[in-house]
């Protein structure tokens, strides 16, 4: 068939420009054979000069193709070359992302919900094929004009069933660096369990508006999924119970082996978690207000007393002592209360501590006697003075920052950012240097192999010594020689 507009073939009618992504271009068009409006992704013109890349493009297509019609994944119509560029075409979905809308405001959690339900359908359907998506994340969650999801971009997917010759080579990163597993970050294969971890963190970023390891750059953001613990998400002050820090945990834990075995498995339990707290769900006692310093004053305005107590005084006395317990017992409620009164004011523990009138009223023959006594209120015992802050350690690094550190220095470094890559691995050196520790090895071969791109051969050979001394001999090392040769 013949090519039309932008090189597309003359069936594709109209062809207009509409993003660019990762590894090519979208465009919408008019399919004239079928009658219908169509996307169609072309892989850039950059990216189609490597023959390694056309495949896994094209390859994208035929997977993607094995998954459609699966109501929540984006169905491929047509996989084709036009010009030397691959290209496929999609069905176009006019709801915008999940991104998207979580960009645009808060999002209900029965939505997010929904959202993460039909999510998980796709994905356990690609894993039932032998796909793995390796890049899920909210921009890949397309959404049609009913608002419900599309799975898209299987383009850094990897078939699972194919044997050692597979294109996506051990030590390759593929996705985004905020929602990639523990395992990817270290350039280790995914698997099922690693798009189960990819679905938490979108999960997390829905519920909390953050993702749980956000940093300053993309480095840095995968060095802490690797790294960091968890953090809590019912401390994001977003109003999520306690119960849904467990599922986070587990979802997000660093050990495949230990996540929920399918993404339907976590969706479930996650909402099992918030429709938990919601049914369990108790209104806080009200707050009694704080006794004014009227209160703190106990008097007793003189009433007459009743003509048969004027004749016998001693009938009255089982009432007296009544009235005198109920007396007693609210004057220690207004106490108990004053001292859990703690409002910040330096003045109030000193109030508390401060002798009081109190009336006495009692009975006598028949006559009432009204006297006014001061008795002293014990004071509270001081509190412990604060622990003192201990001061900035200066900057030093701790042995588990600077592996970290390390990493993020390999990622750069692997990314071409020589210089920040020069920065983290020399700070990583502050704490590693001379310890004889694997990851001085690694951090010294992060910063020579850098230092000798930056044309620094002086230090790129001392560190690069130095990481031969403690690994023995590799041939990563000569090859970083080599450049100052």
């Amino acid at each position: 068939m013949a090519d039309g507009t932008d090189g597309f073939p003359s069936r594709y009618e109209g062809p207009r420009h509409v993003a660019t992504g990762g590894m090519g271009e979208i465009f919408v068009a008019r399919d004239t054979t079928l009658g219908r409006t169509v996307a169609i992704k072309r892989l850039s013109e950059r990216f189609a000069r490597d023959e390694s890349v056309r495949r896994r493009f094209t390859r994208e297509g035929l997977a993607a193709a094995r998954l459609s019609g699966h109501p929540n994944i984006v169905t491929i119509f047509d996989v084709g070359e036009s010009s030397g560029r691959p290209f496929l075409v999609m069905e176009h979905l006019t709801g915008g992302t999940v991104a998207e809308r979580a960009r645009a405001g808060d999002v209900p959690h029965d939505q997010a919900l929904a959202w993460l339900r039909q999510s998980a359908d796709a994905l356990e359907e690609a894993h039932r094929n032998g796909i793995v998506h390796r890049d899920v994340k909210p921009a890949n969650l397309l959404l049609d004009e009913r608002g419900d999801v599309r799975v898209a971009d299987f383009g850094v997917a990897r078939i699972l069933e194919e044997d050692a010759t597979h294109m996506t080579m051990a030590g390759t990163v593929l996705g985004t660096a905020g929602y990639l597993s523990p395992e990817q970050a270290r350039g280790e294969p995914a698997t099922p369990a690693s798009d189960v971890y990819s679905l938490g963190v979108v999960a997390y970023e829905l519920l909390t508006g953050g993702r749980p390891f956000e940093g300053g750059s993309a480095t840095e953001e995968a060095a802490r999924h690797i790294h960091q613990p968890v953090p809590l998400a019912s401390e994001r002050g977003v109003g999520l119970p306690g119960s849904v820090d467990r599922v986070f945990e587990r979802v997000l834990a660093k050990d495949p082996g230990t996540r929920y075995a399918t993404p339907g498995a976590f969706v479930s339990d996650l909402a099992a978690a918030l429709e938990e707290a919601e049914r369990t769900q108790v209104l806080p006692p009200p707050v009694a207000a704080a006794p004014t310093a009227g209160t703190r004053r106990m008097t007793r305005e003189r009433e007459p007393v009743p003509e048969p107590a004027r004749r016998s005084g001693r009938a009255w006395l089982p009432l007296l002592a009544g009235i005198a317990l109920v007396a007693a017992l609210l004057g220690g409620v207004v106490f108990a209360a004053t001292l859990g009164n703690d409002d910040g004011d330096p003045g109030a523990e000193q109030a508390q501590s401060e002798p009081r009138e109190v009336t006495v009223t009692t009975v006598q023959e028949g006559t009432t006697v009204e006297r006014t006594v001061t008795e002293e209120t014990p004071a509270p015992p001081p509190p412990p003075p604060p622990t003192p802050t201990p001061p900035p350690s200066g900057g030093n690094v701790s042995m588990a920052e600077a592996r970290e550190l390390t990493d993020q220095a390999k990622f750069a470094m692997d990314a071409g950012d020589y210089e920040e890559a020069v920065a983290l691995a020399e700070r990583a050196l502050t704490r590693l240097g001379g310890t004889g520790d694997i990851y001085e090895a690694y951090a010294s071969y992060n910063a020579g192999n850098s230092y000798a791109e930056l044309g620094n051969c002086e230090r790129a050979l001392e560190l690069l010594d130095r990481s031969e001394d403690v690994q023995g001999q590799r041939s990563e090392i000569d090859a970083a020689r080599a450049k100052c040769s």
